[in-house]
């Protein structure tokens, strides 16, 4: 361009710093058509206008000065680019901006030529081609600039908010109850501070942040808001139960949770968190090996307290259960299939009998056979209560 440029007696150079004496001016007047041409930074209101001021006018000049002697100067492209990443503006009305720059440019530049009367020789040689092809040519490589750098921010504060999201999840399950923890917490994690909570443990199977997003969008469905953290073993998922019952929200977990889960009872808020995650992995922990299902923690109640206690479950076990082992795994099995049974019918052999389908005189001999493997009268008084935990027991400590 250089060459056509002085075969037509003029200065690109020349007219670049006459430009850059009426930066201000041009300045106003692009952040004028911004605001008018591109309303995302009036409706997102990210931007203040200051800012805005201050990066127009060192881009113009910038871009003007790579006109003129040809140079890479890509410091204020680089910054606007991060700073609009951390404002979180767009970066396509970013870009748009730079467009509307460059016109702007173009159009600056044709002016002076006009003002120091060059503008006919100018259209009548090659320079204007060459001179919009260098405007344009130098405004793709400042917004190419500014992308790269608008994509680095934008990595970076993805990290930064997974790690302060991490770091939250973390102080709630922990018992960071201070109210500008929890608040902080209710914001980044959109969703309330108060209200009825109750936690979801669930095995993590598959490791995938898509079935999170799933989760959360079925509970929406039924007017339930949810948070949900992906943890090594385990997702967790924070629901806000708002006027649905904790019943109803079990129901709905069980028709699309495909692991073994448990539910906590409820909670009055997040301050509250620590305590409902802790129930929710005993109530997972009530589940069988290999049964998929969200276990709740208020129809689990027993086994959550033996687990809790599990000494005491020994002695449970050892009380009432440990003469049986010494049996066949068979006739074990089917000692204890009619004691679960005798527990659930509450006493009654003609119920046990209807449970166990069987007659009722079986009934009798498999619990006269028990009495005289482990030396207990069944029938003594508070048997229920106790054999049906050393049951429960036997089951969740089968070793």
């Amino acid at each position: 361009m250089g060459d056509v440029v002085e075969r037509a007696g003029l200065s690109v150079e020349g007219l670049a710093e006459s430009v850059l004496r009426h930066l201000p001016e041009l300045t106003d007047v692009l952040v004028a058509t911004i605001y008018e041409q591109n309303p995302a930074y009036q409706e997102l209101d990210s931007v203040p206008r200051q800012d805005l001021w201050r990066s127009c006018h060192d881009n113009v000049a910038r871009i003007v000065q790579m006109i003129a002697d040809s140079d890479d100067h890509f410091d204020a492209a680089q910054a606007t680019g991060r700073r609009r990443a951390e404002q979180r503006m767009p970066l396509d009305d970013v870009l748009k901006s730079y467009r509307l720059g460059g016109r702007l440019i173009w159009e600056a530049l044709i002016d002076e030529a006009r003002a120091q009367g060059m503008a006919q020789e100018m259209a009548q040689s090659e320079v204007l081609l060459d001179v919009a092809g260098k405007v344009w040519e130098v405004v793709d490589r400042t917004s190419s600039q500014v992308a790269t750098a608008y994509h680095a921010a934008e990595r970076y504060l993805v990290r930064a908010d997974e790690q302060r999201r991490s770091t939250l999840w973390e102080g709630l399950l922990q018992g960071r109850a201070n109210r500008a923890f929890v608040q902080e917490a209710a914001t980044v994690l959109d969703i309330p501070v108060n209200g009825p909570y109750a936690v979801v443990a669930i095995d993590n199977l598959v490791d995938d942040d898509c079935t999170t997003t799933s989760f959360a969008r079925r509970l929406a469905g039924v007017r339930v808001a949810s948070a949900w953290q992906v943890r090594p073993q385990t997702v967790v998922g924070l629901l806000a139960l708002g006027t649905e019952s904790a019943a109803a929200v079990l129901r709905t977990l069980r028709q699309f949770v495909a692991a073994p889960a448990g539910m906590s009872g409820v909670v009055a808020g997040l301050a509250e968190v620590d305590v409902a995650y802790r129930q929710a992995m005993l109530a997972r922990r009530t589940l069988p090996p290999g049964r998929i299902d969200v276990a709740a923690l208020t129809e689990r109640l027993p086994e959550a307290l033996l687990l809790s206690a599990p000494e005491l479950a020994d002695q449970l076990i050892q009380s009432w259960l440990m003469p049986l082992t010494t049996t066949s795994v068979p006739e074990r099995e089917l000692l204890l299939d009619t004691l679960d049974k005798w527990v659930l019918a509450a006493g009654s052999v003609r119920r046990t009998a209807e449970l166990a389908h069987c007659h009722r005189n079986t009934v009798i001999n498999r619990l006269h056979r028990v009495e005289q493997i482990t030396g207990r009268d069944i029938t003594e008084d508070g048997f229920q209560l106790e054999l049906g935990l050393a049951l429960k027991a036997f089951r969740l400590f089968p070793a």
